[in-house]
């Protein structure tokens, strides 16, 4: 159960990421590439996160993030909530899946369909493991450019890089590796509590 301090901090970050998002939103109507590019970045794993977890090959996944992005482009001004752009993203993307899921099936009639609910009913352990994934990905975005450079070689390559690679790609020395990587372990860790990450 979650305290009234941690509710909060899940407020204030849910209201700033609503902002930013209202901001970049409005940048790109206005024909701000930056900010599209910034929007893009912003949600690309987001939206690879969901492909993946429903089965679906690299390319198809790559196809998905390409038609999710162009109705993103095509569809930002009719959206009225800003602040939803998330929630949006989520449901596009697992419609997509769906369909493709439901036409690749067509195709190989010897397979069961995995989902068997209708596009619009969002499996509820997809949803909370993407938007925790999306937390950790605004968590990192919060660390300077070293740790989020380091983490993501140490954990999010596979395989991981050795240490002494990570040194040379960082600048850095070897044996100051392990160090620097608590360090920044521990500042992501404060970050995702600040987030309300459970």
């Amino acid at each position: 159960m979650k305290t009234g301090l941690t509710q909060d901090r899940d407020k204030r970050h849910w209201e700033a990421e609503r902002e930013e998002d209202a901001r970049l939103i409005k940048d790109c109507l206005l024909g701000d590439e930056t900010a599209w590019s910034e929007l893009v970045a912003k949600y690309k794993n987001l939206i690879f996160s969901i492909p993946v977890k429903y089965g679906l090959s690299r390319e198809d996944s790559a196809d998905i993030f390409q038609a999710v992005c162009l109705d993103l482009l095509n569809d930002l001004s009719k959206l009225r909530d800003h602040g939803a752009l998330a929630g949006w993203i989520i449901r596009v993307t697992y419609h997509k899946c769906f369909h493709r899921k439901k036409d690749s099936d067509r195709y190989f009639p010897g397979e069961q369909p995995e989902a068997a609910t209708a596009a619009e009913d969002i499996p509820e352990n997809i949803l909370l493991e993407v938007q925790r994934e999306q937390l950790l990905r605004d968590a990192l975005r919060q660390l300077n450019q070293r740790c989020q450079q380091l983490i993501r070689m140490l954990f999010f390559e596979a395989p991981a890089r050795p240490y002494q690679e990570v040194a040379q790609a960082l600048n850095l020395a070897t044996g100051s590796i392990g160090f620097i990587r608590g360090r920044c372990l521990e500042k992501l860790r404060k970050s995702l509590e600040a987030l309300g990450f459970a």
